[in-house]
């Protein structure tokens, strides 16, 4: 008997029905990513809705299964609000069982204030209207109700320290930011780690990374810089990602020490109001 559980959401319709033509095709998913180009892994998260195909693997995908557009066109409805650059691994952040972050000069998207979510946005997109800034602030806080749910994933969280000193939006924004990763942390929500400048150069100096690991597939790794993102899911990559992860942390605070360096950061930027 099939145990598999009905898809909830359009993007896992779109994904039990690839999965459902491929088994009526008579291929695997590996047979089926030869011939859209792509890894077996990625074919995996398509039909898990994990991930939603670019419009030519959606082609590819009608061809290879004699679907005749029908994949390309349900796509066009499932435009997705992420920053397309994100919004693949804003779709898989909603699946992990475990994410590992890093930032090396802001905080987190997912932990983010609104407040400080703002003065980033509007930092490099001077010219937005207050609406599209609300916009951006609403889709991007919306992303830490994940935090909330029963099931929610482990998260690490590992900061270099200049992601604390930076005041990005002011004192009290910054203040506010910091209090609530702190909090966060004390509630066991996240696991949190700083890398102190007195460490030096460390793996992860050059790029964002961030880590997820799921149940039921192959995890993947995402490095993000100006303008460009990338996910990946090589499975040499990601271990090279792993690797530079763990070598990173191995270098960081205790969560102890950790917490009391962003709670005494806090305590500073609140006193420069």
């Amino acid at each position: 008997m099939d145990e598999r559980r009905t898809p909830r959401t359009l993007r896992e319709k779109y994904g039990e029905e690839l999965r459902l033509r491929r088994t009526a095709a008579g291929l695997t998913q590996e047979e089926l990513s030869d011939q859209v180009v792509c890894s077996p892994t990625l074919i995996s998260h398509f039909e898990a809705g994990r991930r939603l195909p670019k419009p030519d693997d959606a082609r590819r995908i009608d061809r290879a299964l004699g679907t005749d557009g029908f994949f390309t066109r349900w796509l066009e409805d499932l435009e997705n609000k992420y920053d397309p650059r994100f919004a693949a691994a804003a779709e898989l952040e909603r699946h992990a069982s475990v994410i590992q972050q890093f930032a090396l000069s802001l905080v987190p998207g997912l932990l983010q204030t609104p407040d400080y979510a703002r003065a980033v946005f509007a930092a490099y997109r001077p010219n937005s209207t207050d609406q599209k800034l609300d916009r951006k602030v609403v889709i991007r806080t919306e992303r830490a109700r994940i935090l909330e749910r029963p099931s929610a994933p482990v998260v690490w969280t590992l900061l270099d320290e200049a992601v604390l000193r930076r005041c990005v939006g002011g004192p009290q924004v910054m203040a506010e930011q910091l209090y609530k990763i702190a909090d966060l942390a004390g509630a066991r929500r996240i696991r949190l780690h700083v890398i102190p400048y007195r460490v030096g150069a460390h793996p992860l100096m050059e790029s964002l990374l961030t880590l997820m690991t799921f149940e039921d597939s192959a995890p993947v790794a995402y490095v993000d810089a100006f303008e460009t993102g990338r996910l990946m899911d090589d499975p040499a990559l990601v271990r090279a990602c792993q690797t530079a992860y763990s070598l990173a942390l191995s270098d960081a605070l205790s969560q102890q020490e950790s917490l009391a360096l962003v709670r005494s950061a806090a305590e500073e930027h609140a006193h420069d109001q």
